[in-house]
């Protein structure tokens, strides 16, 4: 119980940064047409910021299965990553369903709380996190599918901003410390105006556009910019 305790004290600022962000996805849920209850579900069985709102426009399109498949592995695949390191610090007889539980919360503000705990992690500290977290997610994401049901039109739009103010605080900091973030930034951004655009490919889904500009954008930072060893220790 101890360790579960320390999880849920150290996930707190997590849980209210979720709750912010969430409420925007509840927001931009409700507009895509899923109601209250397929909202929460959704961020419940999901627990992922980016992989969510990438998918609304294709629910509200009636995507097809294999697209939203695809568009997730890609925008999900760090994940498999961060699993893979944070089961280095577990103990051998960590069983596989304790080890399918915590890969079910791994986040990327769970994974850099977890990754950087001194020593053994222990799976009750990653429950706490867990539940502390998710509670967060999913809370936020209630509250703003139930805004969006009942605010005027006008307001939903403008709260709806807020979103693309998160992720406007996620990458400049870094765009201003890493002139190669700042370049792939706007490469993504570039491309997927012209994609936006371009006679053929703007006739593409949504989903298939994203999914090409990612592993394009990627590809090609790899190859010119890849990290060297020592960075890669540092990290």
């Amino acid at each position: 119980m101890k360790e579960f305790r320390s999880g849920l004290k150290d996930a707190i600022p997590i849980c209210l940064g979720y709750l912010a962000v969430s409420f925007a996805f509840g927001i931009q849920a409700s507009e895509a047409g899923l109601s209250i209850f397929q909202a929460s579900i959704m961020s419940l069985m999901n627990v992922t910021s980016a992989g969510q709102f990438s998918s609304l426009d294709l629910i509200h399109n009636n995507a097809a299965y294999a697209e939203m498949a695809l568009l997730q592995l890609v925008v999900n695949i760090r994940y498999m990553l961060m699993s893979t390191a944070l089961s280095q610090k577990l103990s051998s007889k960590v069983g596989t369903l304790k080890r399918c539980l915590i890969a079910y919360g791994v986040t990327d503000e769970i994974f850099g709380l977890s990754v950087t705990r001194k020593g053994r992690l222990y799976p009750e500290y990653s429950y706490g996190m867990i539940v502390c977290s998710v509670f967060g997610w999913v809370l936020g994401t209630f509250l703003g599918a139930t805004a969006g049901q009942i605010m005027p039109h006008r307001l939903i739009s403008a709260l709806g901003i807020a979103i693309y103010g998160m992720f406007l605080a996620i990458i400049i900091p870094d765009s201003r410390d890493n002139k190669v973030v700042l370049l792939v930034v706007i490469g993504a951004m570039a491309m997927s105006t012209v994609f936006n655009y371009a006679p053929v490919i703007s006739g593409l889904s949504s989903g298939f556009r994203i999914i090409i500009v990612t592993v394009v954008i990627a590809a090609v930072a790899a190859y010119f910019a890849p990290r060297d060893e020592e960075d890669t220790a540092d990290a």
